[in-house]
Formats: C-alpha cells, structure tokens, sequence
C-alpha cells in the first residue's frame, strides 16, 4: 500500500499517524474517512477540492467517506482564522446551505451508498446528557485550548472570546469518536481540532485517526489562499470558460504549483512546466488549464476551450460562442448589466472590476457603475469572461 501513500503525498503536506495508515491500508478492510463540513454558506474553489480527490482516490479503492455535517457545531460556530465571534444560522439555512454542500462535493465525490454516508453531528449531541458532555469537558483542559496561536491572539488584542468558541475543538474532535473516523483529510487550519479527534479516541478505548493536512497554494493573484471575499479563487462551480480563463491569469510562477496540486499530469511534465519561461510560459499555461478543465468537464470541454481560447486571444477575435443573458430593463446599467452576467459576486467585488477598469461594453472600458448602457451589447469581464446582453423577446 506504500503506492497508495506515495500518489497521496503529491498533495499532502503532514501525516500524523503514518504508520498507522499504512497498516489500515493493509489489512484490507474499507476504512472510515471523516469529511466534517459546518453548515455555513459553501462556495467551494480548488483549494478544497485538494482534499476531496485525495478521498476520490480512496474510494475508488473501496474506502467510504462519511460526509459529516456538523448542523449542531455550525449553531456553536467554527473559530477557526475569525477574529470575532461568528453569528449564529437558523436552522433553515442551515439545512439550505447543507444540500448546497452535497451538490458541490458531489462533483468529485462518488455518492453511491457502498463509498458514501451522511451523518450530522445533531444525532449525538441533542441525545447527549448534559453529565456526559460535561464529561467531556473534563477531558481537555483549558491549557490545549490556548494552545492554538488563534486563541492567544484574540487575547494579546483584547477581543472577547466566547465560552462556546473555546468548546467548538472539543465537539469537532469527539465527532471523530462517534463515527469511528480512521482517517480525516484537512487543510493545515483544522490539524489543532482534528487533533483532539485523536484524543478523545485515545482516552475512549478507540484507534486514533490518521490527520493528513494538505498542500495550500496561493489564489489566482499570487498572494493570499483563494477565498471569495478577495475574488482570487477559481470555484468548483465555474464554468469552463470560467476556470480556463482564471488559470490563463496566474502569475507564471504558479504554474508549477497549481499544476502538481489541482491536475493529474505527470510529475515529469509538471516539472518541465515549471521551467518554461517566454512565450513557452503562455504554452505552460494552456497545458495547465487544459488540464484542469479536462479533470472538471471532460476532455471534449478542455478541447472547446483550448480552441476557442486561441481564437479569441491569438486572433484577437471575439468569441464565436459567447453566452447570451437578457435584461429586462429599458435602460439598465453598468451595474445592473453587471448583476446580471455574475449573479453569485457580491457588488463590492463588481465595483472593484470596474475600477480597476476590467469592463468593457461594446469595446468602451467603463469605470461608472450607473452609467446607462443601450442594448443590445456585449460584456467583457476581465480578459476572458464574455456576455452578450439583450431585451427579453416582446410577446
């Protein structure tokens, strides 16, 4: 199983417990990957879509991912990389946000029954005494918690912390008790709560699970980790234009990176990315994007794509295919027109394309959000994203 391990390093930056995965990986019996998701609004990118191929990979070796959704912990609210206290979600949304999750992890993971399972964490922790969960309390003491550096560093500021954000590791980390988790696949933030998972297993009779955390690569900037606040990410949702274009845009310096992380191609071809520079780092790109988008949307797609990006950029032609929205306004505006081509970015993100002068409509760069745009016309976003903007058809 030492092969299993070798193709899960490529994206792996710790494993805690590797020889125990090595020895579950041989005994030949499925085991339990824990994916604990708090309910809060996804809009899943790359970045974590790391980890779920990592858990592809696996269960398409037999092993079940047992997608933990932590509806009682999104009420406690997740801590983690906040500097204030997180607000508190109705149960609606939190259901709403729940089958959200699933649609979009359901875009890498395999869903059948024999490799999937469901579980919320409400299941234990509502039938849960308040004897016991006080017994858990008991366990950890108030030293971990300050361990984390995030703690220490809402004190040394002077920010409150909340008695429920101090117990929110201890819940994350006895959900790896009660679903028996023998592996959990995270990113480097969730190692300390992930972590108390093993503790608590230790101090209750159990195997401790494995904590692989993963590789995290810059946005699309260059800069910070993709997030949708700074719009640096590429979304698992996007479309293929989308994400093509997105990659076309990273700096040169990315391309190895995003390459060995978000692709499968060969770590030979991975490296010989990484050396191009000129116009063969345009090349590197193309291969990268190609690469990504294959994986998402299939070859055929990456092939649509590949062509209609050497169209466009190389013939410096509008596109042939360019999508068509219709506005339903005698006279829209730039930001209305905006609205419409990119529903799900928020309007301060529009704003900042325009003033960055990323708009163009009808070839005329536009900066003004309340502008008045005849129509027809057509929309460019950035370099790569194009709309043809129409009236509706009259009855």
């Amino acid at each position: 199983m030492n092969a299993v391990i070798d193709r899960l390093r490529r994206t792996t930056d710790l494993i805690v417990g590797a020889d125990d995965l090595r020895e579950r990986l041989d005994s030949g019996r499925p085991l339990r990957i824990k994916y604990g998701v708090d309910c809060t609004a996804p809009d899943l990118h790359l970045g974590h879509a790391v980890n779920l191929w990592m858990m592809r990979q696996l269960q398409d070796l037999g092993h079940r991912v047992v997608f933990l959704l932590g509806d009682l912990t999104t009420r406690v609210g997740d801590p983690t990389g906040r500097s204030e206290t997180r607000p508190v979600l109705t149960p609606a949304q939190i259901d709403a946000n729940a089958a959200s999750f699933l649609s979009q992890v359901s875009l890498v993971l395999r869903t059948d029954p024999e490799v999937f399972e469901v579980r919320r964490n409400s299941e234990w922790y509502d039938a849960m005494p308040v004897a016991e969960l006080l017994g858990l309390f008991a366990q950890v003491t108030h030293a971990q918690l300050m361990a984390r550096d995030m703690f220490r560093d809402r004190v040394a500021a002077g920010r409150e912390i909340a008695v429920h954000e101090l117990v929110y590791p201890v819940l994350q980390g006895y959900d790896s008790f009660a679903m028996q988790s023998d592996l959990t696949i995270v990113g480097s933030d969730q190692l300390f709560n992930e972590q108390l998972g093993r503790h608590f297993q230790q101090r209750l009779g159990a195997p401790p699970q494995v904590v692989i955390t993963t590789t995290i690569t810059p946005g699309i900037d260059g800069r910070a980790k993709q997030s949708k606040s700074l719009n640096n990410y590429i979304g698992l949702t996007d479309s293929p234009r989308d994400k093509f274009g997105k990659l076309m845009s990273i700096p040169d310096e990315l391309v190895e990176a995003y390459a060995r992380v978000y692709t499968e191609l060969p770590l030979d071809t991975v490296a010989a990315l990484a050396d191009a520079s000129g116009p063969a780092a345009r090349d590197a790109k193309l291969r990268l994007a190609a690469a990504v988008v294959t994986r998402y949307h299939g070859a055929g797609v990456a092939k649509a794509e590949l062509d209609a990006f050497r169209r466009t950029f190389t013939d410096r032609s509008e596109p042939t295919d360019i999508p068509e929205l219709t506005v339903a306004l005698d006279h829209p505006t730039v930001m209305d027109i905006l609205r419409a081509a990119h529903p799900t970015t928020s309007n301060s993100n529009l704003r900042r394309l325009l003033h960055q002068g990323a708009i163009t409509l009808n070839g005329t760069r536009h900066t003004d959000p309340t502008t008045k745009i005849p129509l027809p016309t057509t929309l460019k976003s950035g370099p790569h994203t194009w709309h043809r903007i129409t009236r509706p058809p009259e009855n």
